[in-house]
């Protein structure tokens, strides 16, 4: 079948609005109707977040303080506080868990809801979408967007749609010409990388996407052809997986200065394997493969990985592989901008080999 199946199911995506910034905003009056950035505005710094008033300026996350603060020249710069933010995300979990216990939290501020055989008697998924929408406002003063649709991929995309404040739904039926119309760089999962190879092979709409047969698609994307294919048809069974549990934890940061040598980078490299092994803890989780990422002041990027034959049992044993890892690269005539460690292969219990997990947060 091209769309839903029989007995489609209901599928939410809930979505917060700016929520870094619309935190601060909250809690700060003083930055309300502000265009803010939450991030660093140092000349190395990075936008983790943008209010929808810098956003009219073209600041978006990810993007460097310099450039933000360019566009911007009003833009208000706010230094992340992180627990604050998870603990926001806990209340409005604690919000869906009212109306099911089959909850996938993507991020701190997204998650996915399967509402299939929980409605309320007489109630609607847009009805109840709306319903948790008003109790994240009343009891956090933040607002959410959703989707609403039959499948996982159609919800994520529909909640982008009337941001922010705002939510859409798209019934059975209505899938594939939703799809059609859709340009592919709003494909969800699809890169600006990816849609740009697309577009030079001519296809730029979901009813392009559609046009290419299984045999081109699978040539041309490997794996990801058949994805694609079954997107363009409004095809998506993947199930809403209230388990799923990080595939890594890792930190980065990028330095004010260049570090140049390598006792520069083995030192700046402890802190960030105190926050892995701190969130380890917290998350009960072990992992075998250390990966360390180095961005040169150049900014190329490379990444050397570890595995050990069982999990690394120490944050001094993961903080010793990331330093010999850094050994093999560093000193570099560039200099170095941003260092990062992420453990992966993860499993909770040290003692045994650890699987790779489904997904991360």
């Amino acid at each position: 079948m091209s769309d839903a199946a029989a007995t489609p199911r209901r599928i939410v995506h809930i979505d917060m609005d700016a929520f870094y910034a619309s935190v601060e905003q909250r809690d700060y009056p003083e930055l309300r109707g502000k265009a803010v950035a939450v991030g660093g505005s140092s000349r190395r710094g990075v936008v983790a977040a943008a209010s929808y008033e810098a956003r009219q300026f073209g600041v978006r996350s990810a993007m460097p303080s310099v450039t933000a603060a360019r566009r911007c020249p009003d833009l208000v710069f706010v230094k992340p506080r992180f627990e604050v933010y998870r603990a926001v995300s806990q209340q409005i979990r604690a919000i869906f868990a009212r109306y099911t216990p089959q909850i996938e939290p993507l991020s701190l501020d997204e998650a996915y809801l399967d509402l299939t055989g929980r409605l309320a008697a007489g109630a609607t998924a847009t009805e109840t979408a709306a319903e948790i929408r008003a109790a994240i406002l009343a009891e956090t003063g933040l607002t959410a967007s959703a989707g609403i649709s039959y499948c996982k991929f159609l919800a994520k995309i529909a909640s982008d749609q009337n941001k922010p404040d705002g939510q859409c739904v798209i019934p059975p039926g209505r899938g594939e010409a939703f799809i059609a119309a859709l340009p592919v760089h709003k494909f969800h999962g699809i890169g600006p990388a990816t849609a740009a190879k697309m577009k030079r092979l001519g296809i730029e709409t979901g009813a392009d996407l559609r046009a290419q047969s299984l045999a081109f698609l699978e040539t041309r994307f490997g794996k990801s052809g058949k994805w694609y294919f079954n997107i363009s048809r409004g095809i998506d069974n993947r199930e809403v997986k209230p388990d799923r549990t990080r595939k890594s934890i890792g930190a980065e940061r990028t330095y004010s200065e260049d570090l140049h040598t390598l006792s520069e980078g083995q030192d700046a490299l402890a802190a960030l394997a105190e926050k892995v092994w701190r969130h380890a803890d917290a998350h009960k989780s072990r992992g075998r493969t250390v990966t360390l990422k180095v961005k040169f002041a150049n900014f190329q990027q490379i990444t050397r990985a570890q595995s050990l034959p069982r999990p690394v049992t120490s944050e001094q044993e993961l903080l010793d592989t990331a330093q010999t890892l850094l050994a093999g690269v560093m000193p570099d005539p560039r200099g170095v901008r941003l260092l990062g460690i992420t453990l992966s292969s993860l499993g909770a219990d040290a003692k045994k080999p650890s699987r790779q997990l489904d997904l991360f947060e």
